[in-house]
C-alpha cells in the first residue's frame, strides 16, 4: 500500500467513522466531519497533510518511489 493509497483508505474510515459517531453520539462530531474535509481541502492545494508524515512513519511508501516514470501518450 502507498502512503496515497493509505491516505485515502484513513480519510474514507475517518468520514464514516464520525457520520455514525454523529448519528448515534452527538450532532457536534460533525465538526469532525468538517475537519476532515477542511484538511483535505489544504492538502489538495499545498500536497502535504499530517497524516502522510505518519504514514511514512510506520512505513508506507509514495506511489513514485520505484515506479517507472509516466510519459505522455500520443
Amino acid at each position: 500500500m502507498t502512503v496515497e493509497s493509505g491516505l485515502r483508505l484513513m480519510a474514507g474510515l475517518m468520514v464514516l467513522i464520525s457520520v455514525a459517531l454523529t448519528r448515534f453520539v452527538s450532532p457536534w462530531w460533525m465538526l469532525f466531519t468538517v475537519f476532515i474535509a477542511l484538511n483535505l481541502l489544504q492538502s489538495a492545494f499545498t500536497n502535504w497533510c499530517p497524516a502522510m508524515s505518519i504514514l511514512r512513519a510506520i512505513g508506507l511508501k509514495d506511489a513514485s518511489c520505484g515506479a517507472p516514470p509516466v510519459t505522455q501518450g500520443r
